[in-house]
């Protein structure tokens, strides 16, 4: 399982439709579940947040490292083969404090572009139905 916390409210309906679509083709451990934080109340509870060795804790943020598809399913398969639950980060209007950027195992920059947080929700689900398809060596992703 993959546990994504996001700042701000739940998904506006054209990425709760986009979601969804990815959603219901991923498998374990790939599945996905949301946790909504107010974007006001976001960098309070990560800062207070346990970070634990258990956890694989990718912070999305347009400071982070700009990798590729392969590289962010390589990324998952390491976490999952060492027993790591997965947790990515998606901050609200301002990002994160350099305090949980600073407890992140890894920064990830989509693009050099900055994209609204409905869109970066999207860009999730998305990126990670392809890692799992990557992994399985489907035709789904042409590199």
């Amino acid at each position: 399982m993959i546990k994504i916390i996001v700042g701000g409210k739940k998904h506006i309906s054209w990425a709760e439709e986009a979601i969804r679509e990815y959603e219901k083709r991923l498998v374990k451990p790939y599945k996905l579940e949301w946790e909504y934080v107010e974007e006001e109340k976001l960098n309070k509870k990560l800062s207070d947040w346990p970070f634990t060795g258990h956890d694989f804790v990718i912070v999305c943020d347009e400071r982070g490292k700009n990798i590729s598809s392969e590289a962010y399913s390589k990324l998952l398969q390491e976490a999952f083969l060492n027993s790591k639950n997965v947790v990515i980060l998606i901050g609200g209007a301002y990002g994160f404090s350099e305090e949980v950027r600073a407890k992140a195992d890894f920064i990830w920059s989509f693009s050099d572009l900055v994209f609204p947080h409905m869109l970066a929700r999207t860009i999730v689900a998305e990126q990670t139905y392809r890692a799992q398809e990557i992994s399985k060596g489907s035709h789904y992703h042409h590199a």
